[in-house]
């Protein structure tokens, strides 16, 4: 996008501030990995050295929850909704990753044991898709999460100023539904 997509605005709101929103009416704490503060949330440096990506963060927010599981949202996903949120916290077995067309690994739980293999994913700096199915948790298929009330928007990205305008089109404000 040319800038910081955490302080994008949408709506008159930040990216950031519509996930924020959203996970805090799911979870007691929302914790911010591998950045600066943002809007006076508490953030954690990314603690893998030599790691980038997805998978260094979510190792990040592992190792700073100390044995217990995480809800894992990208700061680019505004439309997430708490409903799929609270769906996702109760799918058995944890971790679990919903699956529209690809594996929406941005909007997932992530447990201890999948430190190692995120770990070798991050060093290596490759995708988590082939990932996700040796965490040996639950792929969501899309019957599952439409059984939600879920309709893709959860995990829908804002990476270019065309995704803006198209998740509005699609979706229409965040929050919304």
């Amino acid at each position: 996008m040319g800038r910081d997509k955490a302080t994008t605005t949408l709506e008159g709101r930040t990216l950031f501030d519509w996930v924020y929103t959203a996970l805090s009416q799911v979870v007691p704490e929302v914790v911010v990995a591998g950045r600066q503060a943002i809007q006076g949330v508490r953030s954690i440096p990314d603690t893998l050295a030599g790691g980038r990506g997805p998978s260094a963060g979510i190792i990040t927010g592992l190792m700073e929850a100390k044995g217990r599981s995480i809800l894992v949202v990208a700061v680019d996903q505004p439309w997430v909704r708490p409903a799929t949120l609270a769906a996702l916290l109760d799918v058995r077995p944890q971790p679990a990753t919903p699956l529209d067309g690809r594996f929406q690994v941005t909007c997932s739980t992530y447990t201890p044991r999948c430190i190692p293999i995120l770990e070798e994913a991050a060093r290596k700096e490759g995708s988590l898709q082939p990932v996700i199915p040796q965490l040996e948790g639950t792929a969501i298929p899309p019957e599952h999460w439409r059984s939600w009330g879920e309709d893709g928007r959860s995990w829908f990205s804002v990476d270019t100023p065309g995704d803006l305008q198209e998740g509005r089109s699609r979706y229409g404000a965040p929050g919304a539904r």
